[in-house]
């Protein structure tokens, strides 16, 4: 377990160092934005595709999902609570309930239960994001972005941004192509592994173009150790006990909590930029969680 995080945590370093030396003068916003976007609308859409066509699909999907939205209802509830005892800002607060309630689980957590687990561990990332964590960041987390920020951007649309979610969308014919059993075509699989395989590096690496620190950041200790505390060590425990209620169990109930301890998403920055939130402290909590993730994710690894 350690040796697979190190590795990939290599390639996150890549992404840190090009941050830091911008080769051929491209900046890591221009780069992250083309690399992101390349995996958002063609890779990580033929990865769903590939992967839902052919997983079995049943009782389990439904308990993945509802241990999936359980973490987050508790992480965006748990944000709340504990911003208005520490008397934190809108912005701060509304960055915070983000950090802690959305879990990396698609950029960081598909490749980290991939080398883990095996291959059929990429479904489960899938399933765990696409059935529960998506559609309740577009709906109910979008939403609480808009309350907290102060952008005076439009009204939120919550129809109009799900229907243009590529993956959401790959997910839902794949379910049908899945269901009715259609014949997966060997030509087809072929383009769509090749497209697939781009998805972990190119993930791992904008990982590491989006992480941030500096001195300021040092001021922000407080609300980084809550979100820390949350997000790394008081959601697994409770998405945890929800797999022990639902009777989930063996190698699905491991990926299941290491996917609810995962570091705050990536994406997330682009949220609280678009809201007005405090952008710099989600910046600094992605960069908290993803370093101290290598210490957790092992750890619940052996406990679970």
């Amino acid at each position: 377990m350690i040796s697979v995080l190190l590795q990939m945590a290599g390639l996150i370093l890549c992404g840190v160092v090009w941050r830091r030396i911008q080769p051929a003068g491209l900046t890591h916003q221009h780069t992250r934005k083309v690399l992101t976007s390349l995996v958002y609308y063609l890779l990580l859409p033929a990865l769903v595709l590939a992967v839902l066509w052919q997983a079995p699909l049943g009782s389990t999907t439904l308990l993945i999902a509802l241990s999936a939205a359980a973490g987050v209802l508790l992480g965006l509830l748990g944000a709340q609570l504990t911003c208005r005892l520490c008397k934190q800002g809108p912005a701060q607060t509304g960055a915070m309930i983000l950090a802690v309630a959305f879990p990396n689980v698609t950029y960081l957590g598909l490749p980290v239960l991939e080398a883990t687990f095996g291959p059929w561990a990429r479904s489960l990332a899938i399933q765990y994001d696409l059935f529960a964590c998506t559609p309740l960041l577009f709906t109910v987390g979008m939403l609480l972005a808009a309350r907290y920020g102060n952008a005076g951007t439009k009204a939120y649309n919550v129809w109009s941004e799900l229907v243009r979610i590529p993956a959401l969308w790959a997910a839902v014919v794949a379910a049908l192509l899945n269901v009715l059993a259609v014949p997966y075509p060997a030509m087809l699989a072929g383009l769509l592994d090749l497209l697939g395989r781009g998805v972990v590096p190119l993930m791992l690496f904008s990982i590491g173009l989006s992480l941030a620190w500096d001195a300021q950041s040092l001021r922000r200790l407080p609300p980084l150790a809550i979100v820390a505390a949350w997000r790394l060590l008081l959601i697994p425990v409770f998405v945890w006990l929800v797999t022990l209620l639902l009777g989930l169990q063996g190698e699905y109930r491991t990926a299941v909590v290491m996917e609810a301890g995962m570091p705050s998403m990536v994406i997330g920055i682009m949220v609280c930029d678009r809201f007005n939130l405090d952008v710099d402290l989600y910046a600094s909590a992605v960069t908290v969680t993803t370093a101290l993730c290598v210490f957790t994710l092992p750890l619940w690894h052996h406990l679970v």
